[in-house]
C-alpha cells in the first residue's frame, strides 16, 4: 500500500510539473497591460539620454561591433584555419578573377572595372563584415541593374560622331567616351548605393530583410537571370546590336539579336559553345563527386586561360573578327570623388540596388551561420556592405554584394574565417598590378559562356512553382508576379510592382484573420490592440 500510494503521489508531483497554465485574454487585460506598460515606459528624452551616454565599456562594445575583426583576430588558432583558409582563399580567388571580368560586361563598364570590384570592397569586408564565409564581389542581378542605369544615362545614341576629315562617311561611335561616361554613372550609383545602407544600417533597419520574402526573391533573381541571358546572347553569337534598358528592354534585345542573326560570326558561336560545354561538364563533376574532391575542379579559370592561349595562338581577332577583351591598365587608379551632378536621376536606382545587395548578402549569410553554428548581424551587414560599395566607389568600382556561387566554393573548401576572403583579393592584386595584359586577348564569348552557366542555378528555381502551388497559392501569386513584372518592366519597376503586391497580400492576409476573428468571438479591438503590442516590441532595443 505504501509503495501504490507512493507511486500515485510521484504521479500527481510529475501531472503537477508538467502542467501548463495560460491566462485568458480578454479586452480588459489587454487594455491592462498596455496601460501598465505605458506608465513604465521611459520618455524619448530618457531613451535618447541613456542611448548617448558614453562608458568605457559601451566604447569598446561599439568598437568591437563596429570592427567584428577584433573579436575573432587576436584568438585567431593559425595551426587549425590556416592553412583550411588559405586553400579556401586561393580557390575562390581562382573563381573571382573569371567572375569579375565577366560581369563587368553586365555592368556596361570595361572589364579591369570588374577586377577593381573584385578587390577593394572584398578587402573591406574582412574587416567589417560578421559572415565567416560569404565571398563578396561582383555578382550578376546587381551588376546587370547596374549595367541598365548606365545604358539609359549613356546611351550609344549620345556618343556618335561624324569623321574629322568631314567626309560623307556615316557617323562613328566613340566608345572611348561612352564607356567613360558610363563607368561615372556607375561609380555614383554605387556611392549612392554605399551611402543608403550605411544609413540604414545606423537607423538599425537590418529587420527590413524580412519583408522581401522568399517567393519575391527568388522569383525576382529568376526574371533577372532571363535578362543576363538575354543581354548575353548578342557576346554568344557575335552579332553587333546595341543594348536596351526600362521595359520590355527583354524583348527589343531578343528582337534585335535574332533580326541580325545572319550576320552571326560563326567561329565566335562555335568557341562560346564549346566553353558552355566544358563548364557545365565540370560544373556537374563538381557536384557529383564534391565528397571525394579536395577541392573543386577550378573550370572557369581553366576557360580563362585555355580560350585566351586559343585567342593569341590563333589570332581570332584579327583572323576571325572575334571581339576580344581588349586593353586591360595595369596598375590601381588612384581615388577620385564621383561626378555628383549625376545624383538626382539615379536616387531611385540606388534604392532597388541597395536593397536587393542586402537581401541577397543577409540571405546567404545566415543560412552559412545556421549551418556552421554561429551568429550574424544584419544591421552591421549593412553597414559593412554600405561602406564596401562607399569607400570602394572612390577607385572606380561598381556596386557588389556577395556571390552565391563563389561563396559556396569558399564554404566548400574548407574556409573558416574571412582571412579566405582577403587571399582571394589579393590574388584578384596580383592580376591586375601584374599580369593584367596577359588576358587581354580573351574572347568576350568565353566570358559570356560563364556568366550563362552560373546562372544554372536560378533557373532551377523555377521547380518552385509546382512545390508553391501545392503549398500556398498566395506565395505562388507572388513568385509570378515577381518574375513576369520583372521581366518585362526590367529589373528597378518589376521589383517595385513585386513589393507592392507583397504588401497586399499581407493586408489580405491580415484582413482575413480579423474576419475569421471576428466569426470567432475576437472583436477586432483585441486584434488592433495585439497588432500595435507587437509594432511596439519590434522596435523596442
Amino acid at each position: 500500500m505504501e509503495q501504490e500510494e507512493a507511486a500515485a503521489r510521484e504521479d500527481a508531483e510529475s501531472q503537477l510539473m508538467y502542467r501548463i497554465e495560460r491566462p485568458v485574454y480578454d479586452e480588459a487585460a489587454i487594455r491592462s497591460q498596455l496601460l501598465n506598460r505605458r506608465e513604465n515606459c521611459t520618455t524619448l528624452r530618457q531613451r535618447l539620454a541613456h542611448q548617448f551616454r558614453c562608458s568605457s565599456k559601451k566604447a569598446k562594445a561599439a568598437v568591437f561591433s563596429f570592427l567584428p575583426i577584433l573579436t575573432w583576430l587576436p584568438s585567431y588558432p593559425v595551426k587549425q584555419y590556416l592553412f583550411s583558409d588559405v586553400v579556401s582563399g586561393l580557390s575562390t580567388g581562382v573563381v573571382q578573377l573569371p567572375q569579375g571580368l565577366a560581369y563587368a560586361m553586365l555592368a556596361a563598364v570595361p572589364p579591369v572595372y570588374g577586377l577593381y570590384s573584385s578587390f577593394y570592397p572584398v578587402l573591406l569586408y574582412t574587416f567589417f563584415g560578421t559572415s565567416r564565409h560569404i565571398s563578396i564581389g561582383t555578382f550578376a542581378v546587381i551588376s546587370l541593374m547596374i549595367g541598365g542605369v548606365a545604358v539609359r544615362e549613356a546611351p550609344d545614341s549620345m556618343f556618335y560622331t561624324m569623321p574629322a576629315n568631314g567626309s560623307n562617311l556615316s557617323a562613328v561611335l566613340d566608345v572611348e567616351a561612352r564607356d567613360a561616361r558610363r563607368v561615372q554613372v556607375a561609380v555614383v550609383l554605387t556611392t549612392l548605393v554605399g551611402i543608403i545602407q550605411f544609413v540604414l544600417g545606423l537607423l538599425r533597419f537590418g529587420f527590413v530583410a524580412i519583408y522581401l520574402t522568399e517567393p519575391l526573391v527568388r522569383g525576382f533573381t529568376t526574371a533577372a537571370a532571363v535578362h543576363v541571358v538575354v543581354s548575353q546572347l548578342k557576346y554568344l553569337l557575335g552579332v553587333k546590336t546595341q543594348r536596351f534598358s526600362g521595359p520590355l528592354s527583354a524583348i527589343y534585345s531578343v528582337k534585335a539579336v535574332f533580326s541580325d542573326i545572319t550576320s552571326t560570326n560563326v567561329t565566335t558561336l562555335i568557341l562560346g559553345l564549346v566553353c558552355i560545354v566544358f563548364l557545365y561538364g565540370v560544373k556537374d563533376l563538381n557536384e557529383r563527386f564534391k565528397k571525394k574532391l579536395p577541392i573543386p575542379i577550378p573550370g572557369e579559370i581553366i576557360v580563362v586561360i585555355v580560350s585566351t592561349g586559343v585567342s593569341y595562338g590563333l589570332s581570332l581577332s584579327d583572323q576571325y573578327k572575334v571581339d576580344v577583351v581588349g586593353k586591360i591598365p595595369t596598375g590601381l587608379l588612384p581615388p577620385a570623388a564621383p561626378e555628383f551632378s549625376l545624383l538626382p536621376s539615379l536616387i531611385t536606382d540606388s534604392f532597388a540596388v541597395a536593397i536587393v545587395g542586402f537581401s541577397m548578402g543577409i540571405s546567404l549569410a545566415k543560412t552559412f551561420a545556421l549551418k556552421h553554428n554561429y551568429k550574424v548581424d544584419g544591421n552591421q551587414e549593412l553597414i559593412a556592405l554600405g561602406l564596401c560599395n562607399f569607400i570602394s566607389s572612390f577607385f572606380q568600382t561598381f556596386a557588389i554584394t556577395c556571390s552565391m556561387s563563389r561563396s559556396l566554393v569558399q564554404e566548400s573548401t574548407g574556409g573558416k574565417t574571412q582571412i579566405a576572403g582577403l587571399l582571394a583579393s589579393l590574388v584578384v592584386l596580383l592580376v591586375v598590378v601584374a599580369i593584367g595584359f596577359v588576358f587581354q586577348p580573351l574572347p568576350q564569348t568565353a566570358l559570356a559562356a560563364i556568366i550563362m552557366v552560373n546562372l544554372l542555378g536560378m533557373f532551377k528555381q523555377i521547380r518552385d512553382i509546382p512545390a508553391l502551388w501545392r503549398t500556398s497559392k498566395i506565395e505562388l501569386a507572388i513568385w509570378l508576379v515577381a518574375f513576369v513584372a520583372s521581366v518585362l518592366l526590367g529589373l528597378d519597376y518589376g521589383l517595385l510592382v513585386a513589393l507592392a503586391f507583397a504588401i497586399l497580400t499581407v493586408i489580405y492576409r491580415t484582413q482575413r484573420a480579423a474576419l475569421l476573428s471576428q466569426s470567432t468571438g475576437l472583436s477586432s479591438f483585441c486584434i488592433r490592440l495585439i497588432s500595435v503590442s507587437d509594432f511596439l516590441l519590434i522596435f523596442q532595443p
